[in-house]
């Protein structure tokens, strides 16, 4: 008997041949462990996330979600109000130009580049994407240096889930009470005297003499926080590991440093590390002859719908010729990251930075462990060398 339990150590390590049997045989799967629905389809996937009226986030969009988030941040609340969100908190993202993230991300990227040079070979998680996306969002929010080790530790508790309870634990909880007392903290300084950073903005912005609520900032900066921390850095860390098995790959980007792009986006499609996030039904809905019941949960499998052969011709082919469109990386309807220009333009100058001092980089043969996350998946350690 087939069963599919997202909060496996299993899954965690390798989704992909559950992917298929769900997309093949079970398209529409009632998971008695996750006590949800289960998608693996693109289209279908695609169909959720464009029917927000159908697919609610507003009760949580993390497969095991923190108490209190849930309807107060752009991820988990639905139209209008998450309109409303959105336009304000693009328009503080928006007030500066992408350009001044560049200099500053090179020099955080060849800063910790600098700091392995003498350790041949080096843990890629903890010793550069870690703490090169700590850099980024300190820079981003304008972050107090003293504690940002402890930013980090409590941005990598947050995303992860127990396997056993199949939830959140106390110390994942407790996590995420710290990362939201930090943002009060953030928040009450900020309001006092703003500056040119992220958290400024989202404090000042306004339309049509409207605001963003303090709650939404404290839930709005505490997730971002958590998923430019560590979200961006569990990409990144898949990115590399995607270079160290294809190295034909990796040559092809030492050669032509122009190619970087193309394979950002194949390995968003390829091996995103948001594989898999929750949506409620809301109305009654039919779907590969099962009936979905408002009050259901559903798992909308991400990671699968980016290996769905009907979008994706060969899609367990690593491929820089690609150049996928519509992978579901960054997710997409209403729910669309906003993020992704930052996320995409600090992938790219890592890569750029990394190839150009070790155009040889490797993996060192290991057995990895994997983040356990119900929601994301990434290397806990990638050991490479030059």
């Amino acid at each position: 008997m087939f069963r599919f339990d997202p909060f496996s150590p299993e899954i965690d390590a390798n989704p992909f041949p559950a992917y298929k049997v769900l997309r093949d045989e079970y398209p529409c799967f009632w998971s008695e462990e996750a006590n949800m629905w289960v998608l693996s389809r693109y289209q279908d996937i695609v169909m959720a996330l464009n029917d927000w009226e159908t697919f609610s986030s507003a009760k949580g969009n993390l497969m095991s979600e923190m108490p209190g988030r849930a309807g107060a941040t752009l991820g988990t609340s639905d139209p209008p109000r998450h309109d409303r969100m959105r336009a304000l908190i693009q328009k503080a993202v928006m007030k500066r130009a992408l350009d001044h993230i560049i200099e500053p991300a090179h020099a955080a990227a060849r800063a910790r580049l600098e700091a392995v040079k003498d350790k041949q070979p080096f843990d890629f998680v903890e010793d550069f994407s870690a703490n090169y996306t700590v850099d980024l969002i300190a820079y981003l929010f304008n972050l107090p240096p003293e504690n940002l080790d402890t930013v980090r530790e409590k941005a990598v508790l947050m995303v992860q889930s127990d396997p056993l309870t199949r939830t959140k634990s106390p110390e994942h909880l407790a996590a995420f009470e710290w990362m939201r007392d930090y943002a009060d903290t953030l928040v009450a300084i900020r309001k006092q005297d703003p500056g040119e950073d992220l958290l400024s903005q989202f404090i000042l912005a306004e339309i049509d003499g409207e605001k963003l609520e303090d709650r939404e900032i404290q839930l709005t900066v505490t997730t971002l926080i958590m998923a430019g921390i560590e979200s961006l850095s569990g990409f990144m860390s898949m990115l590399m590991k995607n270079l160290t098995d294809f190295t034909d790959v990796r040559d092809a980007l030492v050669a032509d440093p122009s190619r970087i792009p193309d394979a950002i986006e194949e390995s968003l499609r390829f091996n995103t590390s948001a594989q898999r996030f929750k949506r409620c039904i809301q109305k009654e809905i039919a779907l590969h002859g099962q009936t979905l019941k408002p009050g259901d949960f559903v798992c909308l499998a991400y990671g699968s719908g980016n290996r769905d052969e009907r979008q994706f011709p060969d899609p367990d082919i690593y491929d820089l010729e690609r150049r996928p469109k519509g992978h579901l990386g960054f997710g997409g309807g209403v729910h669309a990251c906003l993020g992704t220009a930052i996320a995409r333009l600090a992938c790219k100058v890592a890569v750029e930075e990394i190839l150009a001092i070790y155009p040889t980089i490797h993996s060192i043969e290991q057995e990895i462990q994997w983040m356990p996350s119900s929601t994301f998946r990434s290397p806990l350690h990638l050991w490479v060398a030059a």
